[in-house]
């Protein structure tokens, strides 16, 4: 089509087989875009387009990727918010007739396969070199290998005694990333099971994936200890911690650590490059982390460490009482 469509933190570039979307850098506009920057999506890569009625008079254009065709939202597995959502145009309601023009243009060019899964990655992963700091470490990922390295104010003592970690992506069968938004977000790689084995999941199963058991970031106070020596081998899945704040394969944020537009592009990346690596009739593992129903001890676990943020003064009145709420509800 050739046309552009500008909109509220993104312009839209229609291309003959692809809209290549490109963010905008004000302060206004949500992080994540900003470090996106821009995203080709090849229309190959999409199963529909909707449009309907916005906030505050406006509309909203969104393109819905296949399944499995972006990366980005295999790591974020439904955990986005709407308005971190790269794939909405929000537009003012007088611009409602040109947004449903190019809805039905786009819709026109769909292929055959549209209402299908992808069976690979047809949008681009964020690119490698990436770091990020987490609440018990640094993350860093240089394309071939992960690395965490530990904090001695935020690492537990299992960490801490693991010493650094560094896991080969060739080793690993895909991420767990559950959303710093969450009370217990963070950052799990999953070791590829060896050859015999069977992976344990962990206490609650979800409808369409196995749901991890997470755990809210608590400093440790024996994380001044002495580290043991780097690791270059992942811990065998059976044999994996379900807290994420005790399993070196992972990094836990909190606090202002681990932000989305730093850990789910960084999530992403590693996981479009195990899928690369991996032979094609495997596919990598994406725990969809917010699924399912969860163990009551967890709960309570959680809510109890909710309190003891609550009482330091680290979480409000009113933020206490919504997450309660909140885990209240996952029983």
């Amino acid at each position: 089509m050739g046309d552009v469509l500008a909109g509220i933190h993104a312009t839209w570039e229609f291309d003959t087989d692809a809209v290549l979307i490109r963010f905008e850098r004000g302060i206004r506009t949500p992080k994540l875009f900003q470090s996106l920057r821009e995203r080709r999506v090849p229309l190959a890569a999409l199963s529909s387009v909707t449009l309907a009625p916005g906030k505050r008079g406006t509309v909203v254009l969104r393109a819905v990727p296949r399944p499995g065709a972006d990366p980005l939202l295999e790591a974020a597995a439904g955990q986005l918010k709407d308005s971190h959502d790269p794939y909405r145009l929000v537009l003012p309601a007088e611009s409602e007739t040109l947004a449903e023009y190019y809805a039905d243009e786009l819709r026109a060019l769909l292929g055959p396969d549209a209402s299908e899964p992808a069976d690979r990655f047809l949008i681009a992963a964020p690119e490698a070199p990436m770091r990020f700091k987490a609440y018990d470490g640094r993350a860093g990922f240089d394309g071939e290998r992960v690395s965490f390295r530990w904090f001695w104010t935020g690492a537990s003592t299992a960490k801490w005694k693991a010493g650094d970690q560094t896991f080969p992506v060739a080793e690993l069968s895909g991420v767990e990333w559950r959303s710093p938004d969450a009370i217990d977000g963070y950052l799990r790689l999953l070791p590829r099971a060896a050859e015999g084995t069977v992976p344990v999941p962990g206490p609650a199963l979800g409808s369409a994936a196995v749901t991890a058991t997470g755990a809210c970031p608590a400093a440790d106070p024996m994380a001044g200890l002495s580290p043991g020596a780097a690791s270059d081998t992942a811990l065998p899945t059976a044999a994996r911690p379900t807290r994420a704040d005790q399993d070196p394969a992972a990094v836990v944020f909190g606090l202002g650590y681990g932000p989305v537009h730093e850990s789910l592009p960084f999530a992403a990346a590693v996981l479009a490059s195990v899928r690369r690596k991996q032979p094609a009739h495997m596919a990598p593992d994406t725990i969809l982390a917010g699924a399912g129903r969860r163990d009551p001890a967890d709960i309570a676990e959680r809510i109890r460490h909710l309190g003891e943020l609550h009482q330091a003064g680290l979480v409000t009145d009113e933020e206490f009482s919504v997450k309660k709420a909140q885990l209240l509800a996952e029983l």
